[in-house]
């Protein structure tokens, strides 16, 4: 593709969702001639490894997946294009309120930034909203027999598991829910929005909802254009996490567009600039606006698993 009259290079790096190997490759990436921008980190830990090397080396970084509290806080060069773990564990706990109909409340949560992050977001609008925490177990990242959480758990009678983390843990710790007789509502976040959970998971999910960014489904003509090129292309079916990363290219060639260059500082203003209807960038994804930190403004959906698919939630907020 070309912007300006001028081929545009792509440049790819795998962290292994490592924070210690998301340096390595930030590091990596600013040392190639040239460079303008990162579409990344996923991870919110790998994101803010990153974060202070391409400040320090003025190149603008858009995250199309992390959603740390903190991530766009105190550096101009990084921008998001989904929403903050507060907004989406405020909305998760009025939707566990509201639409659950929950009372008494049980967390499991992976102890990273993104987890855990989520987890007291949630907690403290639960609480507000008057539902009683009966559990918080945490787990760590390479973690596999969630007997003991899940243990402790099932003794404190919740009749919803909120689980805070990605998708691999999030199924066997379904499974292993499961197993335990345990046939509370299974509740989670984005981190569990992959096929894999499906894939791993296996019956065990059915009826598990969570909360998302965005659901193929809900867009228009464009998106399901988008939807069926990426399928003939990759050979898999795009979920939000494709989409978003589309718009996240998206958004750094509209601001070379509209900046009339690729200077990255040029690119950064322009992308600061993306605060109002009139100036936001519309993609697959819907209307993206940032704020003065960089953060984006965008509404948040809630899907559940059923036949081996995502499909929108009967009800959603």
């Amino acid at each position: 593709r070309e912007i300006l009259g001028k081929k545009i290079a792509i440049y790819l790096g795998d962290d292994k969702a490592d924070p210690k190997e998301a340096a390595n490759v930030a590091q990596k990436f600013c040392s190639e001639p040239g460079l303008v921008a990162v579409i990344g980190h996923f991870n919110s830990s790998c994101s803010l490894a990153g974060k202070p090397i391409y400040q320090q080396n003025h190149i603008v970084q858009i995250s199309p997946g992390s959603t740390n509290d903190t991530l766009c806080e105190g550096s101009p060069w990084t921008f998001r294009n989904v929403y903050r773990d507060d907004f989406q564990g405020f909305q998760d706990a009025i939707y566990a309120q509201k639409q659950l109909k929950a009372k008494r409340v049980a967390v499991i949560f992976d102890n990273d930034d993104y987890g855990s992050g989520l987890k007291n977001n949630f907690i403290k609008k639960a609480k507000s909203k008057g539902l009683e925490i009966v559990a918080t177990e945490a787990f760590n990242r390479d973690t596999q027999d969630f007997t003991p959480q899940l243990t402790s758990i099932q003794a404190t009678n919740p009749d919803v598991l909120f689980i805070s983390g990605l998708y691999t843990q999030g199924a066997l710790i379904a499974r292993q829910a499961r197993k335990l007789g345990m046939n509370l509502q299974l509740f989670g976040a984005d981190g569990l929005l992959s096929q894999n959970l499906i894939n791993l998971g296996g019956s065990a999910v059915n009826g598990l909802i969570l909360s998302c960014p965005f659901l193929m489904e809900l867009g228009g003509d464009k998106t399901q254009m988008f939807a069926k090129t990426f399928k003939r292309i990759s050979k898999i079916e795009p979920d939000a996490w494709a989409a978003l990363s589309y718009d996240a290219v998206g958004i750094v060639f509209e601001a070379i567009k509209r900046a009339k260059s690729a200077d990255p500082d040029a690119i950064r203003q322009k992308m600061s600039e993306m605060t109002t209807p009139l100036k936001g960038y519309h993609g697959m994804t819907g209307l993206t606006l940032f704020d003065e930190n960089g953060d984006c403004l965008k509404p948040l959906h809630f899907a559940t698993v059923k036949d081996g698919k995502f499909i929108p939630a009967d009800k959603q907020l």
